[in-house]
């Protein structure tokens, strides 16, 4: 199938949206003087996982190893601008205003980064008159066509591997140590902004990435996944009884993509409680 695009410059996709950012992408903002996020989601990852799934390959290539209690997790952390309302490089003439330093994610767009995720027009910001079929293809049979797309993309995924052992100490810079289960919901940490640089600025001075045994917490509202991953031997919290303002906890379900997360405990099936996965 063919999917043709040509941006139409409306301005859509630059309002109201988290943009995903590298880590030199993150610093480059934040010298600006635009606020970064930390998206933070952990999964469960029991000896055995099928790593040949390509789905799980993604998540484990974005991913830092780390411990729950004793079961072995691996957290996923997402810097990511975000803008409530018009991006604050979105010139009133619907020009970006750093044009040549713009994020990879927004030279990709409306492409997709995730490999497991299919583009879908009706879900992206852009007008209908943006896909009409008499426009350069972007998209044939799930591969991309346009060359200098397929290369940021490769650029972010190369990227988003590369960043990962420095999230897993800029986490430990700022104490950060809880989690959502990934494909229910994620926190969103708001550090401030010098706060976060300075985090920065420690996690690449130092490179001793250890042997990826940090302690982590899965954060919940749901008695069910809780009690399932205690008797997995994790650590969890319920939302309720978090530390308030510390982050958001906000609800993301989606289709899982591999599993199943967690074992289910033979008491607990045999006296009918869910299985979360």
């Amino acid at each position: 199938m063919d999917i043709h695009f040509k941006c139409t410059q409306c301005g859509k996709c630059c309002r109201d949206s988290r943009i995903p950012l590298t880590v030199a992408e993150a610093i480059g903002w934040l010298n600006r003087g635009h606020p970064v996020q930390l998206i933070c989601e952990a999964s469960p990852w029991p000896e055995g996982l099928a790593d040949e799934d390509p789905r799980a390959a993604h998540f484990k290539r974005r991913s830092f190893a780390a411990v729950s209690g004793t079961l072995p997790t691996r957290v996923v952390v997402n810097l990511v601008a975000n803008n409530a309302g018009a991006c604050p490089n979105l010139l009133p003439d619907m020009r970006c205003g750093i044009y040549e330093d713009r994020p990879l994610v927004c030279r990709i767009y409306p492409a997709e980064i995730n490999p497991s995720v299919a583009l879908n027009s009706a879900k992206k910001a852009c007008p209908p008159e943006a896909w009409t079929r008499d426009l350069p293809i972007l998209q044939r049979n799930g591969s991309v066509m346009n060359e200098v797309v397929r290369q940021d993309v490769s650029s972010w995924r190369d990227a988003d591997a590369v960043d990962v052992p420095l999230k897993s100490r800029l986490c430990v810079a700022l104490n950060i140590m809880d989690a959502a289960l990934v494909h229910e919901a994620v926190l969103i940490y708001s550090p401030a902004t010098d706060t976060l640089l300075a985090a920065l600025a420690r996690a690449a001075q130092d490179d001793d990435d250890g042997p990826g045994s940090a302690q982590w917490r899965f954060v919940s509202e749901r008695s069910e996944t809780l009690r399932e991953l205690a008797a997995n031997g994790a650590t969890g919290l319920h939302v309720r009884d978090a530390a308030p303002l510390s982050y958001q906890h906000v609800g993301f379900e989606r289709e899982a993509l591999f599993g199943p997360f967690i074992t289910p405990n033979p008491l607990s099936a045999a006296r009918g409680d869910p299985c979360s996965s």
